[in-house]
């Protein structure tokens, strides 16, 4: 029997005899009915059920370092490290002086033949100017980590190949007398592709979190760097753009889905 789900009685389990529910022994047999008397409310409800209630539910696993409650972790951006390691292992290869031999033969220099055609892939890591690297491995560092943070490594190897070696390619294609390397065209790629999505939020009249001012200033000065740098291709910058463009764009739209 109860009244508004609070126990009137319980019964011992020894002499079957209806007692209180706020007492720890029988008073007609002695048997113990609990260890210790129930701590009561203010409203003289039992709390003890309560309690156990709350010391059964399953608590969330201690937070790791720099985790917020709520919020996964952000995985390490290995893709991204790796290239900018790369790069720098090609920038160095120019500037030490020690490996000029191999440096000559992993960057573009007129039109490869099918035995060299592997130059595609290596000449986006070298850099024969202080200027051009600082610029390009700076714009993959941050665009890289911002992408693998969003959609993971696979988007940003995927991009960085595309612009990179694909605009390469494309240079070698149209001139003959091409001499191409560096990673502008793989910057470009990665930033316009995480730039779109903002573009599209902004032509929406929606909020943004990205610095657009700031990501025009990188976009022009890589667009420009083949100015000042010859060896930039201004044709693997142009196909960086379209890449990151369509890449940007489609991977927006998914987004939406």
């Amino acid at each position: 029997m109860s009244t508004g789900g609070q126990d009137l009685f319980v019964v011992c389990k020894n002499c079957g005899s209806e007692v209180s529910p706020y007492i720890t022994e029988c008073p007609y047999c002695g048997n113990r009915l609990r260890k210790r008397a129930p701590k009561i409310d203010r409203e003289g409800r039992v709390t003890e059920r309560q309690r156990r209630l709350r010391a059964s539910t399953p608590s969330l696993p201690r937070l790791k370092p720099g985790e917020i409650p709520g919020i996964r972790g952000d995985s390490r951006p290995f893709a991204t490290v790796l290239l900018v390691a790369l790069g720098l292992v090609g920038c160095l290869l120019w500037r030490t002086g020690l490996f000029s031999d191999s440096y000559a033969n992993l960057a573009i220099v007129g039109r490869p033949d099918s035995h060299h055609l592997w130059k595609i892939l290596t000449a986006p890591f070298i850099y024969n100017n202080t200027g051009l690297a600082f610029v390009s491995l700076a714009a993959i560092a941050l665009y890289g980590w911002l992408l693998e943070r969003r959609f993971g490594m696979f988007v940003v190897l995927a991009l960085f190949l595309a612009g990179g070696a694909g605009g390469m390619a494309v240079t070698t294609a149209v001139s003959s007398t091409a001499v191409a390397l560096g990673g502008n065209g793989a910057a470009l790629a990665l930033l316009v592709a995480w730039a779109i999505p903002d573009l599209i939020a902004m032509r929406r009249r929606q909020d943004i979190d990205g610095d657009v001012i700031g990501t025009g200033v990188f976009a022009l000065t890589l667009v420009l760097m083949p100015l000042a740098v010859p060896q930039a291709s201004a044709i693997a910058g142009g196909v960086g753009i379209l890449v990151g463009a369509f890449v940007g764009w489609t991977l927006a739209l998914l987004a939406e889905l």
